[in-house]
């Protein structure tokens, strides 16, 4: 896939990366601690500053509720800064004690002082039992809520009884007050509970659906990256928001390659899928249409355009405008390849057909050798045996190139001499081609050997020499080739030349069947090639490097071929079988 240097995803919407379900829940966590945290420390200096107002006004003469309030004040502070944020847990704990249990103490302190004392004014600090009450609800569990409101309860009770048992008036007031105020702290702890077990199962439940919205963001984003098919994102003024990497390659300019967004107005050869768009904004219907793109330095490119229209979004209501882009070459070459291949098995049949006769015609022509004496028709059957086994050999090829053959260790092919070999391929391609003036040949190592077929060693080297001869120039050593060990197991054989840089579109098809920007080409050279290595346990690769040519370093193309050497069991094995005559694979 090509990664093209955009600042932003295909979307453009910043930042990619799913959300941990694990992290949001502790955040929302800390976050409801921290805000309980707060209001007991605001609710801890209200007590203070309430108490120290009536100390000073007279209205209460009471120093102990200073003093618990000063220290409610100072344990808010410890366990805001000291306690880690974490939930209660099913069960009184710890943790349970030092929240809810020190605020339990504190108001019940609170209350029993002020009925014990003889202040003016009278202050009911019961209603603060619901904070209490909220943090086991929230932070908790339904259990340790209700618990929470029982204590709370069972202490206003026992308040009431010793207040009645110290002056036995009338009853109501006393248990009347402390059953309700009981019954609202049960409604409370519950109620507060269920709200809070819903929030948190629907955060959650956002939480999954924002992952699986996001995982299939992603996935989208990369399928529509990896789409051999050119995608564009465009709104009415013809302004492009997004682009997949091939259709950045389809449009063929620098600004549609580094740009995050641009206009198909600000380019001459982008106006044909401009005036389609708008078309498609004007009639509100799909439309699609074939069109060329021009640019002076890739030349024209023709392209399947398709548009689809998609719903208005946001509050503006505005439409954009999908198109897909799909190069014309491609789909050629695609349909030309299923043709091709038809031929191919027509051409299989073909060659089975012709084996059987072609066997007769050899044995005959041997029969009538032999009692031929006249030298004329001695020369005769004698080309007609050499084009019998040329005729052979061609069906043979035909058939191996049709079937798939995984390498065989077993069958022995001679070692061949790397340097001697190669050398002397290329010294006759150079002087059938006259080309002797471009070509270089590197490589002086006589001592390394590889297993491979002379004949399609010859085939291989004989086909990229002739492709790089194509694109070249009659030039000093813009053709060379270098033979070279690379460790104990392996050797390369490369073939260079100065030629310009290959499309992008012709390099992705390099070693594929029938697929060739020469339209002389039937495209099955490189295929074969590759084919023939991987018969003999080699590879075939492209790549673009430097060489030094004429002076000076030059950019060009090299394809390398990495064959394995021979070893010294393979050299015993081959000196014992050496008496026996080679005979080519059976396929």
């Amino acid at each position: 896939m090509t990664v093209l240097p955009v600042a932003h995803s295909w979307l453009n919407t910043g930042t990619t990366g799913a959300i941990s379900g694990d992290l949001d829940s502790s955040r929302e966590m800390s976050r409801q601690w921290q805000g309980f945290m707060t209001a007991r420390l605001v609710l801890g200096f209200v007590l203070v500053t309430l108490q120290i107002a009536l100390y000073s006004t007279g209205a209460s003469h009471n120093k102990g509720q200073i003093a618990i309030s000063a220290a409610y004040l100072a344990g808010t502070l410890a366990s805001k800064f000291y306690i880690q944020p974490r939930p209660l847990g099913q069960s009184f704990n710890r943790v349970w004690g030092a929240l809810v249990g020190f605020d339990l103490l504190t108001f019940s302190a609170l209350q029993m002082l002020q009925s014990n004392s003889a202040s003016i004014s009278t202050i009911n600090y019961t209603p603060l039992f619901a904070l209490p009450v909220l943090v086991a609800s929230v932070l908790g569990s339904m259990r340790l809520a209700l618990g929470t409101a029982a204590g709370i309860t069972v202490l206003m009770l026992g308040g009431s009884i010793w207040s009645y048992l110290q002056s036995p008036l009338d009853s109501a007031p006393y248990f009347v007050q402390p059953a309700l105020s009981g019954v609202g702290y049960f409604a409370i702890a519950w109620l507060s509970n269920q709200l809070a077990s819903r929030l948190t199962t629907e955060g959650l439940r956002a939480r999954q659906n924002q992952l699986a919205a996001n995982i299939q963001r992603q996935v989208n984003e990369l399928v529509i990256e990896s789409l051999p098919d050119g995608v564009l994102i465009v709104d009415e003024r013809g302004c492009v928001h997004a682009a997949n990497p091939a259709a950045r390659l389809l449009l063929g300019s620098q600004q549609a390659l580094h740009a995050a967004v641009f206009y198909l107005k600000e380019e001459v050869g982008w106006i044909a899928l401009l005036n389609l768009t708008r078309l498609s904004f004007g009639t509100g219907k799909s439309h699609e249409e074939d069109v060329t793109i021009r640019h002076g330095h890739h030349g024209p490119r023709r392209v399947h355009a398709r548009t689809r229209l998609a719903a208005p979004q946001g509050t503006s209501g505005e439409s954009l405008c999908v198109m897909f882009l799909q190069d014309q070459r491609e789909l050629e070459a695609r349909m030309r390849t299923e043709k091709l291949a038809g031929m191919g098995r027509l051409s299989t049949a073909v060659a089975h057909e012709i084996r059987n006769p072609l066997a007769a015609i050899t044995q005959a022509n041997a029969l009538l050798e032999e009692d031929v004496n006249d030298p004329k028709l001695k020369r005769l059957t004698a080309m007609v045996s050499q084009n019998a086994k040329r005729l052979e050999k061609i069906v043979n090829d035909i058939l191996n190139v049709s079937r798939v053959h995984p390498y065989d260790p077993s069958y022995l092919i001679p070692a061949l001499p790397l340097d001697t070999t190669v050398h002397r391929i290329c010294s006759d391609w150079a002087s059938q081609s006259g080309s002797q003036g471009r070509l270089t040949i590197h490589g002086d190592d006589k001592t390394t050997d590889v297993r491979f077929d002379i004949e399609h060693l010859r085939r291989v080297l004989v086909n990229l020499l002739d492709n790089a001869h194509r694109y070249t120039q009659e030039l000093p050593d813009a053709i060379q080739v270098v033979s070279s060990p690379v460790d104990a197991q392996y050797a390369t054989i490369s073939v260079w030349s100065d030629a310009p840089p290959m499309d992008p579109s012709v390099e992705r098809h390099l070693f594929e069947p029938f697929f060739s920007s020469d339209s002389r080409s039937s495209g099955l050279g490189l295929f074969i090639c590759r084919e023939l290595c991987e018969r003999h346990n080699a590879s075939l690769a492209y790549q673009r490097t430097m060489r030094n040519a004429r002076g000076h370093p030059t950019e060009g193309n090299e394809f390398v071929v990495t064959l394995h050497r021979t070893n010294a069991s393979d050299n015993a094995q081959m000196a014992e079988t050496s008496a026996l005559p080679w005979q080519p694979p059976l396929y």
